[in-house]
């Protein structure tokens, strides 16, 4: 069984290896204090955009602000409104706006200070200024320090669906503060802890043993979160080092839960009515209850899943989701943009149990529907 290192006044380095392009991941705490020192030292003499939310800034801009002050940085602040309906047209038009305002060069940096959805926002943001400025990640939830901060994609919602408009852009950095963590909501907590357990579903069953024992300190943030949070970090690098672009199929497994996840959240209107760790908790056993029905997973499999995600507070059925019931033919429709669409035909990620994940191409969409219809049943 995997175990977790004692907490260390340095902090984990995690690299993405992808050449001339690479860039280290820190996982710490304090790193809030010393993101100045950290950014004069690797990028000097560079002006800085911070584009943050309310509730972050409200919590922890002030350190930031005085971390980049300490080390002569030159720096701008882009505020937008909290929650997931900022990740639209309407908004990046503004952060757009609010860079070139500050008269942010190619060589310069914007900062990406908050969550999954500043995360996005400002990295597509960095993507089209000037046709890419360099982008810093600094994310402030659980969800983003282990899966959207590392990766490069970047993007927005439509009416049509997540995601559907964005970029791969890079970030030449990423600082994941595990102590900012400790003002997040039990909720947002729980949200973020559905993409670590990706990790030890994908392909690394003992990671997932250790989660089932461990996950109590996780979220208490005892030294076992810097540990889960590296672990799924070095996941996510090496995945992403090895297909950039979902061109092979290997990072494409990263989207696990997130056909069925993303359609739910769709369908609640991208709202706080369901978070998006949630939605992808509920991904998450659908796809392995799928999986299941189709004879490719244990049953014992998809029940001990769905069961440690019951534990840990996280919804783990459509009926779970407060407000008007889920209807299969919305979330068909939602599913049917999902951009791993090809040709009309649905590519969703099953498994053949936990710690064993693949891309399953052609799958027929009547499959999934009466599937849908079936859990949607009284």
């Amino acid at each position: 069984m995997e175990k977790a290192v004692a907490r260390s006044d340095e902090p984990t380095l995690v690299t993405v290896d992808l050449g001339a392009r690479s860039y280290d991941i820190l996982i710490g705490r304090r790193l809030l204090e010393r993101a100045g020192e950290e950014l004069a030292r690797r990028m000097p003499g560079r002006r800085v955009a911070v584009v943050t939310d309310e509730t972050v800034a409200r919590f922890h801009l002030t350190t930031l602000a005085t971390s980049l002050k300490a080390a002569g940085i030159e720096f701008t602040t882009v505020t937008v409104a909290p929650g997931e309906q900022s990740k639209g047209f309407e908004t990046l038009a503004s952060v757009v706006d609010g860079v070139l305002a500050a008269h942010i060069e190619r060589s310069d940096i914007v900062v990406a200070f908050g969550g999954g959805v500043v995360g996005d926002l400002a990295g597509f943001a960095a993507s089209i200024v000037r046709r890419g400025v360099r982008i810093v990640q600094i994310p402030t939830t659980l969800l983003a320090q282990v899966d959207s901060s590392v990766g490069g994609k970047t993007g927005i919602n439509t009416a049509r669906g997540k995601n559907l408009v964005g970029a791969f852009h890079q970030p030449s950095l990423v600082l994941a503060d595990a102590g900012v963590l400790d003002t997040l909501t039990p909720r947002h907590l729980s949200a973020g802890y559905a993409e670590i357990v990706k990790y030890g579903l994908l392909g690394d069953a003992e990671f997932f043993g250790w989660l089932e024992a461990n996950w109590r300190a996780v979220l208490a943030g005892w030294p076992e979160r810097e540990h889960a949070i590296a672990v799924a970090c070095r996941g996510k690098a090496k995945t992403v080092a090895a297909d950039e672009r979902e061109e092979s199929g290997a990072r494409a497994l990263l989207n696990l839960g997130h056909t069925f996840g993303h359609a739910l959240e769709a369908a609640c209107g991208y709202s706080d009515r369901l978070l998006h760790g949630e939605a992808v908790a509920i991904g998450t056993v659908l796809a392995f209850e799928f999986s299941a029905r189709r004879g490719l997973c244990p049953p014992d499999d998809a029940h001990r899943v769905a069961a440690h995600l019951a534990a840990v507070g996280l919804p783990t059925r459509m009926q779970d989701i407060p407000g008007s019931p889920m209807i299969a033919e919305t979330l068909m429709d939602h599913i049917a943009q999902d951009k791993k669409v090809s040709r009309g035909q649905l590519t969703f990620i099953l498994v053949n149990g936990i710690g064993s994940a693949f891309v399953a191409h052609d799958v027929p969409p009547t499959d999934v529907a009466a599937f849908l219809a079936e859990k949607l049943a009284p």
